[in-house]
């Protein structure tokens, strides 16, 4: 990316819990637009999809599609009662690293792993953690260091 082009990212955000990701979007949105960046959003069904959806786009840039600079991933996984919880926070989490340092990816987490509602709420509203806006900074951040550091 030349240094004076605007980052271009995919927002890929997981549904599962609407609400959430309202709030998770909203600010993401908010933090990319305030740093001139551009996007598009697509939606998952949930958070392990999230890294598939990844690797098509990537897929889809070598095939003559978007080349994105940068990645943000959004979603909630909140603890039930089985070992699902478990699965989805680590898997999620394990492949968006995998992607990120197999393909020096700039993908900025924002996918919250929380003991309940109210945790998950806390993190995501703007007025609080602003977890969306935290996890687009972040992949803008990445993109900058990647470019600064040549790779």
């Amino acid at each position: 990316m030349a240094a004076s082009k605007k980052p271009h990212l995919l927002i890929v955000e997981a549904r599962f819990y609407d609400g959430l990701a309202d709030a998770l979007l909203e600010g993401a949105k908010a933090a990319l637009d305030e740093a001139g960046a551009t996007y598009d959003v697509v939606t998952v069904p949930g958070a392990l999809e999230i890294p598939a959806v990844i690797t098509f786009a990537l897929v889809g840039a070598e095939e003559g599609g978007t080349d994105y600079d940068g990645f943000v991933a959004l979603g909630t996984v909140i603890r039930g009662d089985t070992y699902h919880f478990d699965i989805v926070a680590n898997e999620s989490s394990r492949a968006l690293m995998d992607l990120a340092v197999e393909g020096s990816l700039a993908i900025g987490n924002g996918i919250l792993t929380t003991e309940n509602d109210e945790q998950a709420w806390v993190r995501a509203r703007r007025s609080e953690g602003d977890k969306g806006g935290f996890a687009a900074r972040a992949a803008l951040t990445m993109i900058a260091l990647r470019e600064r550091l040549g790779a």
